[in-house]
């Protein structure tokens, strides 16, 4: 089976549309979506109305939850308020649809942040001194208890961050996380203030191979788009960091 595992698209159309150019070039038997599908302030309906026709099986994000609940609350223009209102009633009711976990078959296994938390992240960890990669024993104590223990092979998303793990343990599971395909870097103030930046403006995703052996071979890709047009798009929209991030990978 070849998987190709795309996360955080985050209304960047011209970026999805290069990375699933990039998947029918390369094969896939398929594609799966980790979330955050529609928040920001780029092309959330146009970006609803493709994935909607691809009916990929997709998982919601944190800002999938932070999107729907704009009906009851303000929010920044510049993210979940923007998508919000940009979206029709029949987008919104299509993201309240999705679940927030699944498994592919009885090896795979996706979600979007950790399998009990969609807004923390699983293969990073967050402290004062801001984001580091999360050690083994962080990420199997995360796990314990979860839906996820025991996958052969974990795709999730959430921090924008390209990372592959695997755990030492009986179960020797493979987190998967294949980057963001929309927004390649940012900052958030989430439990303490960090930043993510994956260094390039690329869009990424990630190609996982079963083997006959059972095990996995991975490809962590990085596609080039238009990002000068993204940026633009949020430039136009008053989001001047994200512009900064669209067209720098950096934060």
């Amino acid at each position: 089976m070849r998987i190709a595992v795309i996360s955080d698209i985050h209304g960047n159309l011209p970026a999805l549309d290069a990375v699933w150019a990039d998947i029918a070039r390369r094969g896939a038997d398929m594609v799966v979506n980790c979330g955050d599908i529609l928040s920001g302030p780029l092309w959330p309906a146009e970006t609803a109305e493709r994935l909607m026709a691809l009916d990929l099986p997709t998982v919601a994000g944190n800002h999938e939850r932070q999107l729907l609940s704009c009906a009851s609350r303000d929010a920044d223009s510049s993210g979940d308020g923007y998508a919000f209102a940009h979206t029709s009633a029949a987008q919104r009711a299509w993201l309240a649809a999705l679940p927030t976990q699944l498994w592919l078959d009885e090896q795979v296994y996706v979600c979007h942040g950790r399998p009990d938390k969609d807004c923390e992240y699983l293969l990073e960890t967050v402290d004062s001194g801001g984001s580091r990669p999360a050690s083994a024993a962080e990420v199997a104590q995360r796990l314990a208890g979860t839906p996820g223990q025991g996958a052969a092979l974990l795709l999730c998303g959430h921090s924008h961050l390209p990372r592959v793990l695997q755990l030492p343990t009986a179960a020797r599971t493979l987190c998967v996380n294949p980057g963001s395909v929309g927004l390649p870097a940012f900052d958030d103030d989430h439990l303490a203030y960090h930043v993510h930046q994956s260094g390039s403006p690329h869009a990424r995703y990630a190609l996982c191979e079963s083997d006959p052996a059972g095990g996995w071979t991975l490809a962590l890709l990085a596609v080039s788009y238009d990002w000068q047009a993204a940026a633009a798009q949020a430039q136009r929209n008053g989001a001047a960091d994200w512009a900064r991030w669209l067209s720098s990978g950096l934060a």
